[in-house]
């Protein structure tokens, strides 16, 4: 099994050769590794790598002062300068032709890239996620997936699955998100209010996100508690999906259900399996969104009566498939047979971290989540 993730390995190199290419992702997910490992494949050693956070790095990046023979120069967390976008944008307007550019950063760089002097048309953009049950077991082995269950998909904690080094991992990247990367990037100032916000979400992964009841826990308005969710989307702590509304139901339509990055930091069962269930299922869109072009979508399927199922993937607003998570193995949910006879979702399958498969129908499938990751080619 390869220590990192690879996945977009191929595709970066390819598009390289045409234009920039930016990588977010979260803190910790692999990106500088992975980023270095490319360096050794184009120039044969890591000195284009240069990052924002060494004072060193930063005159070399300001100044332009790297080694010119290098082909691929890297610049991490960059977009903490003010003026990165303008900087790169003539670095690499001048340089095209002689050299490679890739900028990789713990935020979402397509974001951050807004204002200034426009980037459209230079870069191909890319978001790096977790390890995933296909890259860590190419047998897709239920041993595997425990292991994921447990100690989640970013590299440090996934290798030593030790208890103790997770907790602690834990504290630690919540800190540097909370007191160096949003310090950085964003005019907030009560940092300590938002780390209350990130310690209150886990308890709401899964279920429909109240943003007025966050605001009455935390004693701040709606708008305050809603531009502190879109900043901790940023830095790629959490994400939020939206209801799919089926025509034929009557579906809500401003719900919305929030999880997190790293799907290890929950502690009910339930909750945790979700989140690694919708976590790949995310990292399927994205790869499909960033490597061909489709517009792809994660959503939920709720009624008004309360009746849901918890993932539809959408492609080009057309929906693929619908995904029920169950720590159990027998019993199909009633609300799949429901939601299958009102809705235009050709598949729908009922995932859990069993082993065996029960069939239903040519439309209903009840299966591991493994076995599923094979059906439907997850990355």
């Amino acid at each position: 099994m390869s220590t990192l993730p690879r996945y977009l390995q191929r595709h970066i190199e390819e598009d390289l050769k045409d234009k920039m290419v930016f990588l977010g992702g979260p803190r910790q997910v692999g990106k500088t590794t992975f980023s270095q490992s490319l360096l050794h494949d184009f120039n044969g050693n890591v000195r284009g790598y240069l990052n924002w956070d060494f004072i060193e790095d930063r005159k070399k990046i300001q100044q332009g002062d790297w080694p010119k023979s290098e082909k691929l120069i890297v610049f991490d967390e960059i977009h903490k300068f003010v003026r990165w976008r303008g900087l790169i944008k003539g670095y690499y307007d001048k340089l095209k032709n002689t050299h490679h550019f890739l900028v990789t950063g713990s935020a979402r760089l397509d974001y951050y890239r807004k204002g200034g002097d426009s980037l459209v048309g230079r870069y191909h953009y890319y978001r790096m996620h977790p390890l995933t049950l296909p890259e860590v077991s190419t047998e897709f082995r239920f041993q595997e997936l425990i292991r994921l269950f447990q100690f989640g998909g970013f590299p440090e904690s996934y290798l030593k699955k030790n208890l103790k080094t997770l907790k602690r991992w834990h504290r630690s990247r919540r800190e540097r998100i909370v007191y160096s990367d949003i310090r950085d990037l964003e005019n907030v100032k009560e940092l300590s209010n938002i780390e209350l916000l990130v310690d209150a979400l886990p308890d709401r992964v899964g279920s429909p996100l109240s943003r007025k009841n966050l605001a009455q826990d935390l004693q701040v308005d709606f708008k305050t508690v809603e531009n502190w969710l879109t900043i901790l989307e940023n830095v790629y702590y959490c994400y939020r999906i939206a209801p799919y509304g089926a025509p034929k139901i009557k579906a809500v339509k401003k719900e919305q259900k929030i999880f997190l990055w790293d799907w290890s930091e929950l502690d009910n069962d339930g909750a945790k399996w979700e989140n690694l269930v919708a976590s790949h299922l995310l990292k399927y869109c994205h790869f499909l969104a960033d490597t061909l072009g489709e517009k792809m979508e994660l959503r939920f399927l709720r009624d008004s009566e309360g009746r849901e199922v918890d993932f539809v993937v959408l492609k080009n607003k057309k929906p693929l498939f619908a995904v029920e998570c169950k720590t159990g193995e027998k019993q199909l949910s009633p609300n799949i047979k429901y939601f299958a006879e009102r809705t235009p979702i050709p598949k729908f399958y009922q995932v859990h971290r069993g082993e065996k498969s029960y069939a239903h129908s040519d439309r209903i499938h009840v299966i591991p989540f493994a076995e599923f990751c094979k059906l439907e080619k997850m990355v």
